[in-house]
């Protein structure tokens, strides 16, 4: 084992991946010669070569359009969006492409493109530089969606979906690049896709958190275990395919349930998450759902800390949802 933090977990990953497999490329805005603007492909270009780790023109619809014909043609390309904001250039090759291709062509194209994107708030990039789109994704049939919390995931997760037959939208939080550190495997090894964790347990209320919201949550669950309220965390790291089925026997467990993510209220993922829950659980319920999330606005720059979930309203959620 090693200790690393999430940027750097991602940077091994890469490394493990290109030195494993020939077919391996990486593509997109200054990964090559700078490392990327958050420096996950640092070093990368140097160990590797200009042939597999490539700078390309600052063109998401251009970077997306190359990968998927990489794919078809037999590689197996990482391409890295600098932040999410920036994806919905490549927003109709991805739905109405590359989504579709294992499908339509009777499994003889699958495709497998592995997209790296930066998410989230917390480092004051206002409205162009913090959105949370996985909503608009996890709705396209065909693309599965990964969000690691922690750098053994990151490093892990990544790995299988470089490997994974579907294409996969990879999202990265970027507010624990370097806030998250713990010990990752040295070597190839990988989290399967569509496999929640359980974060911690609690027979109390069950919080459903990923990304950059798990360790809110965590925080959030020690602070109000001293007054005997023990909560249950699961961290879908998979959100499309998802393992309902881990969530719903912690809700069961439980039978209260509050979900936490950065997005908008309205339609985000929490909603679909909601849904799912109410279907499977409803008779073990002792309370409604809540929701914790960011709110139907456009991400502030000034009012970030306003706009994002904090420890607090997850505790008052907590309270609110104890106190029904």
């Amino acid at each position: 084992m090693k200790t690393l933090n999430l940027v750097q977990a991602v940077n091994d990953a890469l490394a493990v991946a290109l030195e494993a497999h020939d077919d391996v490329v990486l593509l997109g805005e200054d990964i090559g010669r700078f490392g990327g603007v958050f420096r996950a492909t640092a070093g990368l270009r140097e160990r590797f070569g200009e042939e597999r780790v490539i700078d390309t023109p600052l063109s998401e619809a251009g970077i997306i359009g190359t990968a998927v014909g990489m794919a078809l043609y037999g590689l197996k390309p990482v391409p890295e969006i600098q932040f999410s904001d920036f994806i919905y250039p490549g927003f109709d090759h991805i739905v109405n492409e590359l989504a579709k291709y294992r499908y339509r062509s009777g499994g003889q194209f699958p495709c497998p493109v592995t997209i790296r994107t930066p998410v989230g708030g917390g480092i004051r990039g206002g409205h162009y530089h913090s959105q949370s789109p996985e909503a608009y994704f996890i709705h396209t049939p065909g693309l599965v969606v990964v969000c690691p919390s922690t750098p053994r995931d990151a490093k892990g997760l990544l790995l299988a979906s470089i490997r994974s037959p579907d294409p996969v939208l990879f999202l990265e939080p970027k507010p624990i690049y370097r806030k998250a550190v713990g010990e990752v495997p040295e070597g190839d090894f990988e989290v399967p896709l569509g496999q929640a964790r359980v974060v911690r347990e609690g027979g109390d209320v069950t919080l459903i958190a990923w990304g950059a919201m798990v360790s809110l949550c965590e925080e959030a669950a020690a602070r109000i275990a001293p007054s005997g309220v023990e909560c249950t965390i699961i961290d879908p790291r998979t959100l499309w395919p998802l393992d309902i089925d881990t969530i719903a026997d912690a809700v069961s467990a439980t039978g209260r349930c509050i979900i936490v993510h950065e997005a908008p209220r309205t339609c985000g993922f929490g909603a679909e998450l909601a849904a799912l829950v109410q279907e499977r659980c409803f008779l073990h319920l002792e309370a409604p759902i809540r929701r914790v999330t960011g709110w139907d606005t456009p991400f502030p720059y000034t009012l970030e800390h306003a706009y994002l979930p904090s420890v607090e309203r997850v505790l008052d959620a907590v309270e609110a949802t104890i106190a029904f």
